[in-house]
């Protein structure tokens, strides 16, 4: 049996990656303090919210080996999924449009990288069958306790911007990350992208509740995305107005990068939108019962947001539109499914104009 050409074999990742539609793949070691140091100072300032989730584990999300034993090199993929229409600005102008996160619109990105990666890491146990190495590996898509955007960046697929997104020179950062955990000793990428965000505050002034509190500085606590997905109580009345009609995570600071003049479009059927999703109405999103909203985002991420939170996000997003009898409607017609959604949609029943 013969000992495996790294080199080669790094190689062949690219390749078989490449061929699975992903737009990039990059190795690392597993050497992470200086990220480290920036997450435990951004929980010591409760930066992370109600997601407790981000407190433990202690160290493990910088050293992957603690998550997946032996680990000696992480491969970071990087797949597309911005759609070329309609722009994102054009939805995000309408009152009465639902503005959902790009990210979201498709079939769950989870299930798309890791059915990908597992094929990629069953490639590589076939081209490793007849040598002597025990081979063995993980794969993760935000899904596990780990530092992705920082592995990624040390992979050469980016840097990490002003708004904590993993931005590339050449693909912006319209794009979904995902990971193998492996004992394999691949030479690491040697082109790391250097910070190029210079003295650009695009992303820092756009953010509608001024959630990037300082350069690669998020108060989740302040963030739209976190406060309509992962935050489960009352959106902030302060905040509520500011919110707009986006019912499902935010793509303001992506908007306005620079960098996102070369974003490449996906080609991925599964991330094509579902159910109009894409130019929905926010009175007609109202209106799904709780059956009708499980059956139409089954395989979505937007399960996630559960569908009191979806009904609370909707109210919010109608108290911020121009109103009229379709919204008035909607909001009454969603009353008493608890008091959480009632005081959001007495919120905005206050705001909207008398008919």
């Amino acid at each position: 049996m013969s000992i495996p050409d790294w080199q080669g074999l790094a190689d062949d990742i690219s390749d078989w990656a490449t061929s699975l539609g992903f737009a990039a793949v990059g190795f690392s070691d597993i050497d992470l303090p200086r990220h480290q140091a920036h997450l435990d100072g951004w929980l010591n300032n409760q930066y992370h919210g109600d997601m407790d989730y981000m407190a433990r584990h202690g160290d493990m999300r910088s050293r992957p080996d603690k998550l997946h034993p032996g680990t000696a090199t992480v491969i970071s993929v990087r797949m597309d999924y911005l759609e070329p229409e309609p722009p994102p600005a054009e939805i995000l102008a309408s009152d009465r449009n639902a503005y959902v996160s790009r990210y979201a619109l498709g079939r769950d990105y989870h299930k798309v990288i890791r059915s990908r990666l597992k094929q990629l890491v069953a490639k590589i146990d076939v081209k490793l069958a007849d040598s002597s190495f025990d081979f063995h590996a993980r794969v993760f898509t935000d899904s596990a306790p780990l530092l992705e955007k920082a592995f990624a960046e040390k992979a050469g697929l980016g840097w990490i911007g002003k708004n904590t997104l993993l931005i590339n020179e050449r693909a912006g950062s319209w794009y979904f990350l995902g990971e193998v955990l492996t004992n394999l000793p691949l030479p690491p990428t040697n082109n790391p992208q250097a910070n190029r965000c210079g003295t650009c505050s695009a992303c820092i002034d756009v953010c509608p509740t001024d959630a990037i509190v300082a350069p690669y500085q998020l108060d989740a606590r302040l963030c739209v995305s976190y406060l309509t997905i992962e935050h489960r109580g009352a959106i902030p009345e302060t905040l509520r107005s500011k919110i707009g009609n986006r019912i499902f995570g935010c793509d303001d600071c992506q908007m306005v990068c620079p960098w996102n003049r070369y974003a490449a479009h996906n080609g991925e059927a599964d991330f094509k939108p579902r159910h109009g999703l894409d130019t929905a109405q926010l009175a007609d999103l109202m209106g799904w019962r709780e059956d009708e909203f499980l059956s139409r985002t089954a395989g979505s991420a937007i399960r996630r947001t559960g569908y009191q939170g979806w009904l609370r996000n909707l109210a919010v997003a109608l108290g911020n539109s121009s109103g009229g009898s379709l919204a008035v409607n909607a909001l009454e017609s969603a009353k008493g499914h608890s008091d959480l959604v009632d005081e959001h949609i007495n919120w905005a029943l206050e705001r909207l104009p008398t008919l």
